[in-house]
């Protein structure tokens, strides 16, 4: 599988938001429980800088099959070297180690991003996304028991991170 990433443009909302909503139903990846619209999710898209903090999209054969989004772990300048990583991957395409491809190509970025650190927020049951952190170094720097109720049950929230440049 042959993957190229880009910087995600307004254009790209709507195959952003449609693969973010095909997560919900599993339980495993996002708190939304309700399926999010393009104008709902509009003021978070603007928040990122292609240069700074971006959304990148993956695409395979000119078609969006991921994306990837590093956020500001926290308001304040202290923290600017720190990003919250999430990524997103179709339903067709998950399962086929394009996570792997992902992670190096976020990885290789994190000098040229100015970021030193990264963090990820999981759910503790979400096992797959745990284990691509855990492959490329990542350790469990935080844990929130209970603190997430889906469908009645109460569910974890893992913060795995990772020093990626010192």
């Amino acid at each position: 599988m042959t993957l190229t990433h880009r910087n995600a443009t307004l254009d790209d909302v709507e195959d952003i938001v449609a693969i973010y909503n095909q997560t919900i139903p599993s339980r495993m990846v996002t708190a939304d429980l309700e399926p999010v619209t393009v104008k709902q999710k509009m003021g978070w898209f603007l928040d990122h800088s292609p240069s700074y903090r971006p959304i990148w999209v993956f695409e395979e054969d000119g078609k969006i099959c991921a994306w990837v989004s590093f956020q500001a772990f926290h308001e304040r300048a202290a923290y600017d070297k720190t990003a919250e990583l999430s990524i997103y991957i179709h339903e067709d395409y998950r399962g086929k180690k394009m996570g792997t491809q992902i992670m190096e190509t976020v990885l290789a970025a994190c000098d040229e991003l100015d970021i030193t650190n990264l963090v990820c927020l999981i759910f503790g049951h979400n096992a797959p996304s745990i284990g691509l952190m855990k492959k490329f170094g990542f350790e469990q720097w935080g844990y929130l028991p209970r603190v997430a109720e889906l469908d009645g049950i109460e569910r974890d929230l893992v913060y795995m991170g990772k020093r990626v440049r010192d």
